[in-house]
């Protein structure tokens, strides 16, 4: 019995340290991974004091990107589009366990993204016809070459191709370039004009006003149907957020296309629906005054609804089924690789990054500062009363005398100072500047209002002090009226057309400062018209030539361009 009981208390002795020794190798192998794990993750955070820096020389770009987000609604999305991109960046980068196998070669796109921030007023490479434009180096650009440098440097190649997606979506930091405007948004505004006028004919209520691109009911309590209201910002949000969900699934093209292309689809006829609504509020609302005061609030309330239904109807639509089996979460990336243990962060990178953005952070810096400035001349118009700024125009030019004054707003500030002269009983000519500290021109307005630009040219005008100054000219006849504008930028010394030729450009070109005063470039504009007569186009544009003639050759540019300054 005695035996028996040493014979098994050797036996468990003899095992225990088996036990142990074959514990220990997994044991210590977990810790080594958890080790691991957790300098890779400090290593990735404290990346982010130098990224954060490094986007000091981005200021150009988004500062651009934030003026175009907050001051127009249709690309105010663009703003969403960054944070989700930064996001499933991330996404992918952890489930790859934050590997850390960067290449010197990511400084080349960091370096590249920085030179096109500090030049990107002196860079042009666009290609231009008609109304139509293509910018080859849009400021998105320089937001993409950041973030693949940074991922490359870091991160390496795989965690790169892995994050195509993410980090293709910083191209659409503006989500819809003007050519796209042009050939989508303008069609649909007549379209859409077209439906809501049809709908109210149908229900017997026809519209009072009869211009083919303008639906307006009852603008003195706020509510009106006009071109604007075509469904592009809610079909738009639609096609990102199809976009995205569709990457998620890792579905097929052919179904990813169908998702967005569907769901384009929907939130343009949902905005139809919104359309019909809104006439049908109208037909309700006039004569009951409590209805008319929150008129504006219900439009808002009819298209929050149909897109909050539209985007719960997509959703639904995409989601009924399981979710594919090839999704971005079944990737396989956890894999541990035999050089594994060698991930750590290599600080001369991180010294290189730090030494390319503080190099760069000079013209960023005084990027802000023009910002800032920018800003200081809109507070100093702002401050301005109407009839301070309607003195700042000549009273007598030659024989043209002042007839009246105006000021017109544009996003809540004053935007335009125009003036209106006549001569003896003649047409009145219409001499406007632009007041805000960015470039403009009186023919982008005009196409943005569907009117097609005629017999658009560069043409010469001999002015006061027999200066000769070169104009963006257009011919213009919406079958009321026929008018002759023209558009320059003006700075005490010289004057400057405010379009390009068609074709190719790409150039190194002296930049134009719209915003220091004292010697900015001040957009200036003349307008003449008369009614539409049966009189050829031709004669019609030489008439209005020569009367415009007369009448700057007693402008004196160069003074006008101080008075704004």
């Amino acid at each position: 019995m005695s035996a028996g009981s040493g014979s098994n208390s050797v036996s468990a002795d003899a095992e225990l340290p088996s036990a142990l020794t074959s514990a220990t190798p997994d044991a210590s192998l977990g810790h080594e991974r958890l080790k691991r794990a957790s300098r890779n993750v400090l290593s990735c955070f404290s990346l982010a004091l130098p990224v954060a820096f490094g986007c000091l020389g981005l200021s150009p770009v988004l500062i651009a990107l934030w003026g175009l987000w907050t001051k127009d609604p249709l690309r105010s999305i663009g703003m969403l589009i960054v944070c989700a991109s930064i996001l499933l960046t991330l996404r992918v980068w952890w489930h790859m366990s934050w590997e850390l196998r960067g290449t010197w070669w990511g400084l080349l796109p960091v370096a590249l993204a920085f030179s096109l921030n500090a030049f990107h007023q002196n860079v042009t490479w666009y290609w231009i016809t008609g109304r139509m434009g293509l910018n080859f180096l849009p400021p998105s650009l320089s937001l993409y070459l950041y973030a693949s440098g940074v991922l490359l440097l870091f991160a390496g190649a795989r965690v790169w191709q892995q994050a195509w997606f993410p980090l293709a979506l910083l191209l659409f930091a503006q989500p819809m370039p003007s050519v796209a405007s042009q050939l989508v948004d303008l069609p649909l505004q007549q379209l859409s004009a077209h439906i809501a006028r049809s709908f109210a004919s149908f229900i017997g209520f026809p519209p009072t006003n009869p211009q083919l691109l303008k639906l307006m009911f009852t603008p003195d309590f706020g509510m009106f149907i006009a071109p604007g209201c075509d469904g592009l910002r809610g079909a738009v949000t639609l096609g990102y957020v199809a976009l995205i969900v569709g990457y998620l699934k890792r579905v097929s093209i052919q179904r990813w296309f169908l998702y967005v292309s569907g769901a384009v689809l929907l939130g343009y006829v949902f905005n139809l629906i919104r359309l019909c609504a809104l006439v049908l509020y109208y037909w309700i609302a006039v004569g009951h005054p409590a209805l008319e005061r929150v008129a504006k609030q219900v439009d808002y309330g009819i298209g929050g609804c149909m897109f909050l239904v539209a985007t719960v109807l997509f959703l639904w639509a995409v989601t009924r089924k399981e979710n594919n089996r090839n999704s971005i979460g079944t990737l396989s990336t956890h894999q541990t690789t035999a050089n594994g243990d060698r991930q750590w962060l290599n600080y001369w990178k991180v010294a290189a990054l730090a030494i390319l953005a503080l190099i760069f952070a000079v013209p960023g810096v005084h990027a802000i500062e023009d910002h800032q400035q920018s800003l200081a001349v809109s507070e100093r118009i702002g401050e301005l009363t109407p009839q301070q700024l309607d003195d700042l125009m000549p009273k007598e030019l030659g024989d043209y005398k002042l007839n009246r004054a105006w000021q017109q707003q544009f996003d809540g500030a004053t935007a335009v100072e125009g003036a209106a002269y006549a001569m003896n009983g003649s047409d009145e000519i219409i001499l406007g500047v632009w007041l805000l500290p960015t470039p403009h021109s009186v023919h982008d307005s005009w196409m943005n209002r569907g009117e097609d630009p005629e017999m658009r040219t560069t043409k010469s005008f001999v002015t006061a002090q027999g200066r000769t100054i070169s104009f963006d000219t257009a011919f213009y006849s919406d079958g009321v009226t026929d008018s002759l504008m023209g558009n320059a930028f003006c700075t005490p010394s010289s004057c400057s057309p405010s379009h390009d030729a068609n074709g190719m450009h790409m150039a190194f070109t002296d930049s134009m400062d719209f915003t220091t005063r004292g010697i900015r470039a001040v957009p200036i504009f003349f307008r003449v018209e008369t009614l539409h007569t049966d009189t050829p186009r031709g004669i019609i544009y030489d008439s209005l030539s020569a009367e415009v003639r007369r009448f700057l050759g007693s402008v004196d540019f160069a003074k006008l361009s101080q008075r704004f300054q």
